[in-house]
């Protein structure tokens, strides 16, 4: 296996090659030509691309996989059949009992053909690990024969002539979930209590040849995961457990690799909720996946020192993991998960089921392959591979899903090294002519699924070179505005925009042309809103698209959510703009950009409605693709059309105008917090407030318009989402003054 490092399969034994060099790239990115500010990416080098090449499926659950250096990949699972890959379950299948063979480079079945059984009950195959000399292939789970040999719960098969070696016969009392494997030694992990006769709770040993070893690392509860360290003197053991031969260490634990006696325990370092479901190693370091139930869940991975066993890093992901691999400094995982956002990434999204970091940090690296969690106890991917052939590097998952990229596939799939056919998304563009005598073109960048930096051109006027060109950095979750502004232009011209994005080698079509025509004086609403320093400045011109443009120097872009209605006239303001309407149920915005507390702020927005069932207009909270669970600096209209501002410190503290405005006309609603405590204002007008409340709650959130949880406010109305039109939202780091207030609503002209 060239070029690849860490274990093929659960319970891969001793490292083989040392861990291929990590190289960081940092490269400063240009967030705009004018007024923007540069961001820095750190990438690493994810050497697969995440287009799924054509796989052959089984009908049931992959659990376990194994890859020899020849190109042949393993899979045991539950399952009875093989099918090719695009065929729908019940056609073109043939039998597979529990286990299959595959090529790595084609995706087909070998000729390779064993059937594990079980006289009563399901017969599963949980554990497969090569040999170090790849001649032997050790197979784990709940079966009593191989292809009519009988067997208890573990078998040797023979490479080369794919049968079970009859010299190789050792009772084990139940299931094995885990085995790893050097020169002479057997280790195993899973739910029995004796081997070959004797006592051995959830880990043993056995030599080659079957015979038990007097190693002994006896747990209280399942073993699931087993590794022996590249020096060969320590193994590394995971599961449920929460003593390690009588001594305190949870779910995971290091021990002498001929005794089994302790080495490393480690008490209260996993929570009690959580177990290690897998674990692999490279030169320097070993690695572990996890899964919890219940409150206080550790889900995610946790890199350990091999010479000292102390934790390097650990990345807090939700979303259970389960299977780990490291490849050319790169830590691929299978999981769900779905909220990273204790360590700085998505806050919730849609299910992600297959991750990638460098091995010497958690931070996500651009690769975004999907499956979906699919059948059975639903996760999606449970099982890793890899290996190389005819030049390719190639990544194989198995598991319980059923499609692969949104695409029907069912269990297995591979991923290689090229060739990369996937391009980004078509860039989503918005224009601004605030200002006189230039046009700021502002866009969302793309998102592509296995790079983070893309190019950007921009056309004007359909000419076919681009006029500008530059780069920027984005993931699924984080996609940061860039502007450019174009200065070669007189007022009164009009002029039309379009721009590609490219990850190096596939480009997306040009965007939709957008239009400007070039103003003679600035437009004197943005004009004041700018001046008077919003750092958030959403005017809603956008059409059909799921970016709101930030048309202050943040560049904080928003998400618009499920389709509102675009465009909406007449607009709150003059000039060349256009509201947003939302339906009160489903739509909304959110910045793409998390924040901390913030002390002192200021909201401020316009609203026309004839709802009765209230909402929220504008707040702060933790989610982005959900209701939040954390929620407040917002300001939300009751049933009967009024008005009430809250922030919460120890408690709800709200102020509320005695009048109702869900007449129909547009209103400007701004709602101020500092030094000098809360304060509302509507149609320039202070019309609630108090000095005493000048604290909120601190926590990281989102800025977000348009609805969000309101539960446990005061009057919480019938719907927590707003039903009207919503225009020129801005946020401030500090609290306007009542001049200030005035001074924008005078500069209205109404609708």
């Amino acid at each position: 296996m060239n070029e690849s490092t860490g274990r093929r399969s659960r319970g891969r034994g001793r490292v083989r090659a040392a861990a291929a060099a990590l190289c960081l790239l940092a490269g400063a990115l240009s967030a705009a030509a004018a007024g923007g500010s540069p961001a820095t990416a750190l990438t690493a080098p994810v050497s697969l691309t995440a287009d799924d090449l054509s796989t052959w499926q089984t009908n049931g659950i992959v659990w376990s996989m194994a890859a020899s250096d020849d190109g042949v990949v393993y899979a045991g699972g539950t399952f009875s059949t093989v099918r090719p890959p695009g065929a729908y379950a019940g056609t073109s299948e043939q039998p597979a009992v529990n286990f299959a063979a595959f090529d790595a480079s084609t995706g087909a079945p070998t000729g390779c053909s064993l059937s594990f059984t079980l006289s009563s009950g399901t017969a599963t195959v949980r554990a497969l690990t090569l040999s170090p000399d790849g001649k032997t292939l050790y197979v784990g789970g709940q079966f009593g024969s191989v292809s009519g040999v009988g067997v208890s719960n573990i078998a040797a098969i023979d490479t080369a002539t794919c049968t079970p070696r009859t010299n190789f016969k050792v009772a084990v009392s139940a299931t094995v979930r885990a085995i790893a494997v050097t020169d002479d030694t057997v280790y195993l992990g899973g739910d029995f209590n004796s081997v070959a006769g004797q006592t051995r709770n959830k880990f043993a040993a056995v030599t080659t040849g079957a015979a038990l070893k007097p190693w002994t690392a006896n747990t209280d509860e399942v073993g699931r995961a087993v590794e022996v360290t590249p020096d060969g003197q320590h193994v590394v053991i995971g599961g449920d457990f929460f003593t390690v031969n009588g001594t305190a260490s949870h779910a995971l634990a290091v021990v002498n690799a001929t005794t089994g006696a302790l080495d490393k325990s480690y008490p209260g370092f996993i929570p009690n909720t959580s177990t290690v479901q897998d674990l692999t190693s490279d030169a320097t370091k070993f690695y572990t996946a996890n899964e919890g139930t219940g409150g206080g869940v550790f889900d995610g991975r946790i890199a350990l020192d091999l010479g000292t066993f102390q934790q390097v890093w650990r990345d807090t992901c939700l979303g259970a993991t389960q299977a780990i691999l490291v490849h050319k400094g790169v830590l691929y995982s299978g999981s769900h998960a779905h909220d990273c956002a204790s360590m700085g990434e998505f806050p919730d999204q849609p299910r992600k089921h297959l991750l990638a970091q460098s091995v010497d940090d958690p931070k996500l690296l651009p690769w975004f392959p999907d499956t979906n969690d699919g059948i059975g106890e639903p996760v999606g991917p449970r099982a890793m591979a890899q290996t190389d052939k005819g030049g390719h590097h190639y990544l194989w998952v198995g598991g319980e899903f059923t499609t692969v990229n949104s695409k029907p596939q069912q269990a297995l799939t591979r991923f290689a090294d090229g060739p990369d056919t996937g391009a980004p998304w078509v860039p989503n563009v918005s224009v601004s002519t605030v200002a006189p005598n230039k046009v700021d073109v502002n866009w969302q960048t793309s998102f592509d699924t296995d790079d983070g930096e893309l190019t950007y051109r921009i056309y004007k006027d359909g000419a076919s070179t681009p006029v500008y060109t530059t780069t920027g950095y984005s993931v699924f979750w984080d996609r940061p505005q860039l502007r450019w502004t174009d200065t070669d232009v007189a007022p009164g011209e009009t002029h039309t925009y379009r721009i590609s994005a490219s990850d190096g080698i596939n480009t997306s079509a040009k965007s939709p042309a957008v239009s400007a025509t070039v103003a003679a004086k600035a437009e004197s609403y943005p004009a004041r809103v700018l001046s008077d320093g919003a750092s958030l400045y959403w005017r809603y011109d956008e059409g059909t698209s799921t970016f709101a443009a930030d048309t202050s120097a943040g560049l904080e872009n928003g998400f618009l959510r499920n389709a509102p209605s675009y465009r909406q006239t007449p607009a709150a303001v003059s000039g060349p703009s256009t509201a947003i309407g939302f339906n009160g149920s489903t739509q909304y915005a959110y910045s793409n950009r998390s924040h901390a507390q913030t002390t002192k702020f200021t909201v401020e927005t316009w609203i026309r409605t004839t709802t009765t069932r209230g909402g929220k207009i504008i707040g702060f909270g933790t989610k982005t693709m959900e209701v939040s669970g954390q929620y407040d600096k917002h300001v939300y209209m009751l049933n009967n059309g009024r008005l009430t501002f809250g922030t919460h410190n120890g408690g709800g503290r709200t102020v509320s105008t005695p009048a109702a405005y869900n007449d129909g006309a547009w209103h400007h609603v701004v709602a101020t917090q500092g030094s000098g405590g809360m304060a509302l204002y509507v149609d320039g007008q202070l019309r609630a407030s108090n000095p005493l409340y000048t604290t909120n709650e601190s926590y990281t959130g989102y800025w977000r318009v348009g609805g969000d949880n309101l539960a446990t406010w005061p009057n919480r109305p019938t719907s927590d989402f707003f039903a009207g039109q919503i225009d020129e939202t801005a946020v401030y780091p500090t609290a306007l003054t009542a001049a200030q207030v005035s001074a924008h609503y005078a500069l209205r002209t109404g609708g």
